[in-house]
């Protein structure tokens, strides 16, 4: 798996190198595309890494093109990677008519229905698969300093990754969560297409159950929402995590007035997230 790493692109951005590679993933059982942004290092010099997973409809490129995260990276020498929000290709089932399940839509679960269990495994991708090619072909990431974030869909997935592998993600952020995707019409459908009709199953890929039933190290959990978000309401809902603050999880939740859905509301808050991470993943050294 690993030794079929293909560099797609390098491009020379704030005193380091963004890569984009192509893979075989065993996991996803198809060739995917990931990001990693590089920043200068001393020889021998390990940084910690910042894993971003993008929302609905985005492939590998959006964030690298979009949120201005370089600048930060270099500053702070963070190594980021993100992936992409699927599994691809012509042998990879897809809803074509719909944007919010397929293609572009894993929902960063494990499926477990019949049409979609083969490939869209991102859960497993990026909690064994990414780690594992990260430690053996990037020496320079520090595995015990991993940090994690993401947007909307993303945003889901980083709160739920994040909180269930303490053991390899150290600090948890996101722009505009689905904060309850049980309750949310994207995540019903995505839950019941992906994973089938019993919402027992549902409940280890929704922010709230997961925040409800965590016993791991205490997080901070750092969410900027925009006060104009077309999806605030309806589908992301962050009004369900304000009573789930606790010593355990501490989620430091702020309404950004006036922004919305996009990678605008993103590249403009971007940096406060970078910082947020620095400081957690360096108090663990």
């Amino acid at each position: 798996m690993e030794s079929n790493l293909k560099e797609i692109s390098s491009t020379r951005w704030f005193n380091g190198v963004q890569k984009v590679f192509a893979h075989q993933s065993n996991e996803l059982k198809c060739t995917v595309n990931f990001g990693v942004y590089l920043p200068d290092l001393k020889e021998g010099e390990k940084a910690p890494v910042l894993l971003f997973l993008s929302g609905l409809t985005c492939t590998e490129d959006n964030f690298i093109r979009k949120s201005g995260f370089q600048r930060y990276a270099s500053e702070l020498k963070i190594i980021v990677v993100n992936t992409d929000t699927s599994p691809r290709g012509d042998d990879v089932d897809d809803e074509p008519d719909s944007y919010d399940v397929g293609k572009g839509a894993g929902f960063y679960v494990d499926a477990l229905t019949p049409k979609w269990n083969r490939h869209y495994r991102m859960y497993s991708y990026i909690t064994k698969e990414i780690p594992r090619l990260f430690e053996q072909h990037f020496p320079q990431c520090d595995k015990d300093r991993w940090g994690i974030f993401g947007h909307s869909m993303g945003g889901l997935g980083a709160i739920v990754i994040g909180l269930r592998n303490p053991q390899i993600f150290k600090s948890i952020s996101a722009f505009a969560p689905l904060c309850n995707p049980m309750k949310s019409p994207w995540g019903q459908k995505a839950f019941s297409i992906y994973l089938g009709s019993d919402e027992n199953e549902w409940k280890s890929y929704d922010s709230v159950e997961v925040i409800k039933s965590y016993s791991g190290p205490e997080r901070k959990l750092l969410i900027d929402q925009g006060t104009q978000d077309e999806f605030l309401n309806e589908q992301l809902m962050p009004i369900t995590l304000e009573p789930l603050s606790s010593n355990k999880v501490h989620i430091i939740l702020r309404y950004q007035e006036g922004y919305d859905h996009s990678y605008a509301f993103i590249s403009t808050f971007i940096e406060d997230h970078f910082k947020f991470h620095s400081e957690a993943l360096t108090s663990t050294r």
